[in-house]
């Protein structure tokens, strides 16, 4: 997993060892910090010891001083909040002198700093309000201060109590905030009740082994996040799809607007990961596969599936001369003889992606192997030939019988992309939709305009427009099969 320039990786003591000698080797400019977690308690017995462990390792770049988020621990006992001892005094930090107002034990509002030559008559002065002010006087009548600045306080509310000690009322902190430590024990880490069990309601029933305790996935992306909500987590190997799941709960809980990128070959992606972000999207609870509560989220995700090597294989068509299949049928130093002269490209060009799938391209489909039989399915050329060029995509409408994007390149150009089945709509029609929606007046200028089918746009330019007109086919073999001739 990686989060934000930080990687995190989970690994067992089988290959500790040497994941770590790989790292040290590779991971130039980065700190290497393992953290054990104990997640499960019950044990996996060896030869030897019951195994109750695994491992984070995080990789964070040494440049940086805030990679990894403080955490809140809270105190067996809690402290006072008015600080003693060395710089304690309202001398030493005037604005963490201040009341903070209470009623009925709950603090109701945070008061102002008073002028130096203000002296509170005490600890607690109760007011004519029913409100009681609270300052930090210590048991000898000194002027103390606060641990939070007028400026902090409000930041930590959460972790302040009200205690009464001998007939007044005082402040105490209930949790403090520490340095992530590097063994990480509780409940909350086990894979059985939070990975396991956990994946079980959400999916109904038992269809992948050893998930990872949410919990635990959801600390390693906010101790590397909670100061970057915005930031994009990317997991090369997403398995069941924790990665994504506590990318989505953390967001519920602090409002984060991170992004997730899962990237999984298993067969299981279509049964286990996907149907479980659909899930957790709709709802955060979940019992025997059935939602428990309607506490979701806004949210989209797409999802890509990319070409595998057996798939492109499963759709070559070999155009083979006679005289050389002649050669393979021979056998022998004759078949060795075409072997060493085969060429891939040349006997296969145009069976992946020819240029009549362009005419129709809405309805173009692929062999894809789908549980060992090879299917026609449809490839959304749209979407691929906006990944090809690197198309940050503003629009993508469809517009009397046009599939129209719009967006910016990587190159900061205005990009315009225009499709169509060319026996539907032809150069006419294109023709007149294009001065229609008024793609060649300046308010609308593009730098670049790419359209499927031969076309005549370049000439309906006028004035000094500078737009330029390519064919989608030809940019699209060219990028993906290093094409130039089409």
């Amino acid at each position: 997993m990686s989060t934000d320039g930080v990687k995190v990786i989970a690994i067992d003591d089988t290959e500790l060892i040497d994941l770590s000698k790989i790292l040290e080797q590779i991971a130039e400019g980065f700190k290497i910090s393992r953290i054990t977690v104990v997640h499960n308690p019950k044990g996996s017995i060896t030869k030897d010891f019951n195994r109750i462990h695994e491992y984070s390792i995080f990789l964070t770049p040494e440049d940086r001083k805030d990679c990894i988020a403080r955490t809140l621990e809270e105190n067996e006992t809690p402290r006072k909040m008015r600080r003693w001892g060395e710089n304690s005094l309202r001398t030493e930090r005037k604005l963490s002198f201040y009341p903070i107002y209470i009623r009925d034990s709950k603090i109701v509002r945070i008061g102002e700093v008073p002028d130096d030559n203000f002296h509170p008559t005490g600890r607690n002065v109760i007011l004519d309000t029913g409100e009681i002010e609270v300052w930090p006087i210590d048991q000898d009548g000194i002027e103390r201060r606060w641990n939070f600045g007028l400026d902090s306080i409000g930041q930590n509310l959460d972790r302040i109590t009200i205690q009464k000690v001998d007939n007044s009322y005082d402040l105490f902190l209930t949790h403090e905030v520490t340095v992530p430590k590097t063994v990480w024990t509780g409940g909350e880490y086990d894979a059985g009740n939070y990975g396991n069990t956990l994946l079980i309601n959400i999916l109904g029933e038992k269809k992948f082994d050893f998930p990872k305790s949410i919990n635990l996935v959801r600390r390693c992306v906010y101790l590397t996040t909670s100061e970057h909500k915005s930031s994009l987590v990317l997991d090369y190997f997403a398995g069941s799809g924790t990665t994504g799941h506590a990318v989505i709960n953390l967001n519920r809980e602090d409002g984060g607007r991170r992004k997730y990128i899962l990237v999984e070959m298993g067969q299981y992606f279509d049964t286990v990961t996907k149907p479980r972000i659909q899930k957790v999207v709709y709802s955060a609870d979940w019992k025997d596969g059935k939602p428990v509560g309607r506490k979701g989220s806004s949210h989209a995700f797409k999802y890509l599936r990319l070409e595998s090597y057996e798939d492109a294989l499963n759709n070559l068509q070999l155009r083979r001369s006679a005289e050389q299949q002649q050669l393979l049928d021979l056998g022998g130093r004759f078949a060795e003889e075409y072997l060493l002269h085969y060429w891939l490209d040349t006997e296969s060009a145009g069976s992946l992606l020819s240029v009549a799938a362009f005419e129709r391209p809405f309805d173009y489909r692929l062999r894809i192997i789908r549980e060992h039989e090879a299917l026609p399915t449809r490839i959304d050329l749209v979407e691929t030939f906006n990944y090809l060029i690197g198309l940050r995509v503003e629009s993508s409408q469809r517009i009397r019988g046009f599939h129209v994007v719009s967006g910016q390149n990587l190159a900061g150009e205005r990009i315009l992309v225009i499709w169509r089945n060319t026996d539907e709509q032809d150069n006419a029609a294109l023709d007149a939709f294009f001065q229609k929606q008024g793609y060649n007046t300046r308010d609308r200028e593009y730098d670049r305009i790419y359209v499927n089918g031969d076309n005549n746009l370049e000439n309906l330019k006028t004035g000094d427009e500078q737009w330029k007109v390519g064919l989608i086919e030809e940019e699209f073999l060219r990028r993906m099969f290093d094409v130039q001739d089409v």
